[in-house]
Order: structure tokens, then C-alpha cells, then sequence
């Protein structure tokens, strides 16, 4: 079955299956309390991440590292291509005054010149500081006066003037450039007469442990902190994913590997996901938004072999599967798919993992027909080539990553946060275990503490907040970062998270709650949109939901409604009310009765990043969701008359 039995094929490499070795520490009771993970890429002892374009130019030219998006089509850019344009806009940097250590930041959607900037500006021997596009001015006022950015690249003439109005009242604001306005362009020109010998001179005076970004959390309360990663963070990180990964990968596929990324450029995961690929000449473009109606026709244009993305995505495509199912009357066969999709997901994995038969005949063959139907479709709404994904940001519900499993893509989750540069752990390839995030890293421990806090440690692990030592030294500790996640580790190290220990609720009956179950859940099933579980000093726990557009546009079509259908009426009707609670039922499976949500509203509008409800990393901001529907969560609560 395609990519089930080359796993199977590829397991059987020794070479290939038991090269991550791993140590477990247990307590006094027998239970793991800490597991780590020898190393596959040793530590680098020179150079940095400037080199990876001019080592690739050197030892393969005519290599195609990126794809870059020109009038439709996918455009190759060979490894000597992009180090010509790296060493170029590197040049105008350096005549624009850039000092070696100096800060540029770069507020933009993800693009092609995103790629360049970043390479452009290490190779000039500065820092770079990721805003996100969406940031609002007294957001960047911040990052740029926090970060002491001298220089600022931004995608629009809009974010520019975010840029000028937030740093207005700065002693010596910062110079701007925006990339629509030919950003490149003027700074190749500024810098036409600086000898590209003062490149190199730069870039081979960095070293491992020079700063190579200020990367600032989105954070879901309070101000964003800077945190300093180094050149040697982000090898190591992205020559151990290579390293544990893209062999199997390839003798999984027998394809060239190729990846569309569209996570944020300002987020750690999509930083780090773009060095591996150029460090391991993978096939890179780019797509600015992850909204599904704009991201589908580029990846059916682009026809990626994996992605890297966050659940919404992988819930957006199953969702979209559902809905086209239902406009041609087969919602019912679609819904049948899926349950017959998780049985043999889960039972293919079973007899691969050596701890089941496998599929019977009976299962097979509903398989069979259901990958004629459905799954087939699935595959071609990711371009038809894709054959693996890796998923973070927040745990992927275990039954939609099984249904994917017999869709023939497998789903690795994985499991980290700026400050551990990315991935701390992940699922390993010829391991899957669905409702973990896998184990270490090579060259990562994971600790679980005496509060179930996760701890981690590894040259992954940054070494500061920028200008905070006092938040530094409060997550610091010989070498182990306190994550503020708490999680559990089973008898084979694999990691599982249960929640956010500043999230926690716990009732007035003294119950322990953790949201994220519940609200992951939640999301996982349409018609749900965004969620947020409360129930802190209250009786019992309830939740405000959010409807999904697109979902809602579907439905009010399927019944032949008014598209313009009032909310309140919507959330009134008893039809709606039933699907809903049908998410609630699924997500109340996961926890026992004093933990279920007992009560909901379904509220009008949504969570986005333009409102202030999401991070640009799509987590919800619980306080300030929680202010601005104080209200409805008020009602919950009243006595029943």
C-alpha cells in the first residue's frame, strides 16, 4: 500500500533503523524520568550558518536549492544563483553601514527574499530579528528599541509604515526598505562597489557561538522576549533533523525531496526547516499564507514530496474533504471513510510496530474502496506527490493523524519552542506512535520534573533572553530549560504532552483541568472553529466556541439557507447546536466526568491574529480572549432559572 510498504522496505535497513541511540533514567519506581539521545551530527567546531549557500555553490552548483514562484510557474534557482544574490544584497547591507553584530530586522510573509535577507544579512556578520508581518506598530516599537535593530526590511509599503510610526519617538530610528518597493534591487545597487572579499572576510569570521538571531516569542501573555540563538543552536538543530530524517525519507519515497513552506519566517520552526533543506539540498518555495483557499493551489502547482506544518492545517484539509463529500450527497460515506481510515491506521501500525496481525481482509478491502473515494482525493488536495508531514505547534488529534496514515501520508509529530530552536522532539520515521511527539532529538535529553514540568537540555537549548537575565535565570538551570509545559514520558522515552502549567484550571470542587486536551479536540472536528476552555474557581468546566466560516458557509449551503444568515440565529438552531455538541462529546472522550465540559456558547465572530485573540502561531491568547468575552463566560455561570 505505497508508503506503508516502503516504510516497511526501509525498516529493515539496519543501517537505517537503529542509528538514534537512547538512554533512559528511571526513578525509584521504575518510572523514566529523563531519556536522551546520542547525537548524529557532531557539535560544529568552525564556521556558522553563513556558509551553507557558498558551500553549496562550491560542491554543487547547477544544484536546484530553491524554486522560487515567477507568473504562475516554479522558476529553479541553482546553488551558485542564490550565493550570487546572497553575497549581492550582503554588500548593500555592509555599504548601508551594517557593522559586524549589528541587528537587522525583517518583517515579512514568507517569501523568496526572506531567504535571501537572512543568509545575506549572517553573511554580512550581522543578527537578524524576525517580526512577524502582522505585528502591530507598538509591537514592532518593542522588538526594534528591545532589539537595537539599526536596519529594517519590511514585505509592504503598510508594514513600513507600521515601522515609522512605531519607532517614531526613537532617539535615531531605524533605516527601512520594503521588499515590494525593490528592497533587493536598491540594496544590490548600494552595494555594487563593496569588494565581495569584505563578505567573505565577514562570514569567515563567525563562528559557532556567534549570536546569529534574536528571535522573539509570539507568546500568548505579556511582552515578548528575545531569545539569542546561536549559529551552533541552529546546526544543531537542523544537521541532526537532517541527519535522522532525510535518508529515510528519500528510501521512503525513491523521490527527490522537496518542501512548500508557508509557516511564518518569523517563527523558529520555519526558520530552521529552511537551513535543513539548503543544508541538505532539498528542494525549497515558498507560499505566504496558510489560509487553505490560498495555500491549495500552490501545492498542487508546487507538488511538494513532505510539509511541515501545524494542526489547523492538517484539520482544514480533512475538513475541506468532508464538505466537498457532502455537496455531492456522500457526507455520510465520507464520515464512514474516516472511522474505517482510523481502524486500519491503527491497525497497520500495530502489525508494523510488531504488536498486532494487521488489517483482515474485511478491512482491506474497505480500505480499498475508500482509498478509490476518499483517500485518493485527499492526496490530490496536497498535490499528489506528498508522502510524509511533520506537525507541531500543538498536539494533532490521534485519530485524524491515523486517518491520514490510510491516506497514505504519515504524520510526525513533533515537539518544541523558540528557546529550544524547534524541534525538541520527534516521532522517529521508523518508529510512529500517534498521540506522542516522539522522543528526543539527537543530541537533546528531555527530563520530566517532580511537577511533571518538561525539561530540556542539548546544544538545541538557547543560552539567553536578550537584555533579561532575570528570566533567563528563572528557566535556566545547569544547562536544563524549564519548558513551562507539563508532560509524561512512557516506558519507551516517548514524549507526551499534557498541557501548559500557567493554563491549568482548576475548579472549585479542587479538580485539576488541562484546556489543551479539550480544546484540541474540539478543533479537530468541524463545525468548530477556535475554542477556549475555562472553569478556574468555578463549578465546572465549560467553553466558548467559535464557528468556522467556511464550515458555517457549508452548512447554511447544504440546507439551503440564506448565506446571510444572522450568527445568533445560526447558534440557535437545534441542527447547529447537535453538531456541536458532537465535537464536545468527542473531545469529552479524552477525560474523565468531573474534567468534561458540562457547558458551552457558541459566540459570534473569530479568533484571528488581526483581533488580538491568536498568536501568529495560531495559540489562542487566553487572557485576552477571556477579557473580551468576560460576559458570556459570566453567563455560563449564572443560576438556572
Amino acid at each position: 500500500m505505497g508508503v506503508h510498504k516502503d516504510l516497511k522496505r526501509a525498516k529493515q535497513r539496519t543501517d537505517l533503523a537503529a542509528r538514534t541511540k537512547l538512554e533512559t533514567v528511571r526513578d525509584e519506581y521504575g518510572v523514566v524520568r529523563e531519556v536522551r539521545a546520542a547525537p548524529l551530527a557532531p557539535r560544529a567546531a568552525t564556521g556558522s550558518t553563513a556558509d551553507i549557500p557558498f558551500t553549496n555553490a562550491m560542491e554543487a552548483p547547477d544544484a536546484v536549492v530553491l524554486r522560487r514562484e515567477q507568473r504562475g510557474t516554479w522558476q529553479p534557482v541553482p546553488a551558485a544563483v542564490f550565493a550570487r544574490e546572497v553575497t549581492a544584497v550582503a554588500k548593500g547591507l555592509i555599504a548601508a553601514g551594517l557593522e559586524p553584530g549589528g541587528r537587522v530586522a525583517v518583517m515579512s510573509r514568507t517569501r523568496y527574499e526572506w531567504t535571501v535577507l537572512d543568509f545575506a544579512i549572517w553573511a554580512a556578520g550581522g543578527q537578524t530579528v524576525p517580526i512577524y508581518a502582522t505585528s502591530s506598530a507598538d509591537q514592532v516599537d518593542w522588538i526594534v528599541r528591545d532589539s537595537g535593530a539599526r536596519y529594517v526590511v519590511t514585505e509592504t509599503a503598510e508594514n513600513s509604515a507600521s515601522v515609522t510610526t512605531g519607532t517614531a519617538g526613537h532617539p535615531e530610528p531605524p533605516r527601512v526598505w520594503h521588499l515590494d518597493g525593490g528592497a533587493l534591487s536598491d540594496l544590490t545597487a548600494l552595494g555594487q562597489d563593496v569588494p565581495d572579499e569584505e563578505v567573505t572576510k565577514r562570514r569567515t569570521a563567525l563562528t559557532p557561538d556567534t549570536i546569529a538571531t534574536v528571535c522573539y516569542t509570539s507568546g500568548t501573555t505579556g511582552r515578548p522576549k528575545g531569545c539569542v540563538l546561536t549559529h551552533a543552536n541552529l546546526h544543531a538543530e537542523a544537521a541532526n533533523a537532517v541527519e535522522l530524517l532525510h535518508p529515510l525519507f528519500e528510501e521512503v519515497t525513491g523521490q527527490t525531496a522537496s518542501t512548500l513552506l508557508f509557516l511564518p519566517l518569523a517563527h523558529i520552526l520555519g526558520r530552521t526547516l529552511q537551513i535543513a533543506c539548503l543544508m541538505a539540498r532539498i528542494e525549497i518555495g515558498h507560499c505566504p499564507s496558510i489560509k487553505p483557499d490560498e495555500l491549495r493551489p500552490a501545492l498542487k502547482a508546487f507538488r511538494p514530496t513532505f510539509l511541515v506544518g501545524v494542526p489547523y492545517l492538517f484539520e482544514k484539509i480533512h475538513d475541506t474533504g468532508r464538505a466537498t463529500a457532502e455537496k455531492i450527497g456522500r457526507g455520510t460515506s465520507f464520515d464512514r471513510a474516516r472511522r474505517i481510515g482510523v481502524r486500519f491506521g491503527e491497525a497497520y501500525l500495530n502489525r508494523f510496530l510488531g504488536r498486532g496481525k494487521g488489517p483482515g481482509p474485511g478491512l482491506y478491502a474497505a480500505w480499498a474502496l475508500y482509498d478509490l473515494l476518499v483517500y485518493r482525493r485527499v492526496r490530490m488536495e496536497l498535490g499528489g506527490r506528498m508522502r510524509y508531514a511533520i506537525s507541531g505547534g500543538s498536539p494533532l488529534d490521534r485519530d485524524l493523524n491515523l486517518f491520514f496514515y490510510a491516506a497514505g501520508i504519515i504524520v510526525y509529530e513533533g515537539y518544541g519552542l523558540t528557546e529550544t530552536t524547534a524541534a525538541a522532539t520527534i516521532v522517529p520515521p521508523l518508529a510512529p506512535r500517534p498521540g506522542t511527539v516522539g522522543l528526543p532529538v539527537p543530541g537533546t535529553a528531555v527530563r520530566i520534573a517532580d511537577d511533571g514540568e518538561v525539561l530540556i537540555k542539548g546544544g538545541i537549548v538557547f543560552g539567553s533572553y536578550w537584555n533579561d537575565p532575570a528570566a533567563t535565570d528563572a528557566v535556566l538551570t545547569d544547562g536544563w530549560f524549564a519548558t513551562g509545559d507539563l508532560g509524561s514520558l512512557d516506558e519507551d522515552g516517548y514524549l507526551t504532552i499534557t498541557g501548559r502549567k500557567k493554563d491549568i484550571i482548576v475548579t472549585s470542587g479542587g479538580k485539576n483541568v488541562s484546556p489543551a486536551v479539550l480544546e484540541d479536540r474540539l478543533r479537530s472536528r468541524p463545525p468548530i472553529g477556535q475554542c477556549l476552555v475555562v472553569g478556574d474557581n468555578r463549578p465546572f468546566v465549560a467553553a466558548l466556541i467559535t464557528l468556522d466560516p467556511e464550515a458555517v458557509a457549508h452548512w447554511l449551503a447544504v440546507r439551503k439557507l440564506p448565506a446571510d444568515t444572522p450568527m445568533s440565529q445560526i447558534a440557535r438552531d437545534p441542527r447547529m447546536r447537535a453538531d456541536v455538541q458532537k465535537a464536545v462529546d468527542y473531545a469529552n472522550q479524552a477525560v474523565s466526568r468531573a474534567e468534561s465540559i458540562r457547558a458551552i456558547t457558541i459566540v459570534d465572530g473569530e479568533f484571528t491574529e488581526e483581533n488580538g485573540l491568536l498568536t501568529p502561531s495560531l495559540k489562542v491568547k487566553r487572557r485576552e480572549a477571556m477579557a473580551v468575552y468576560a460576559e458570556q463566560i459570566e453567563e455560563l455561570y449564572a443560576p438556572r432559572r
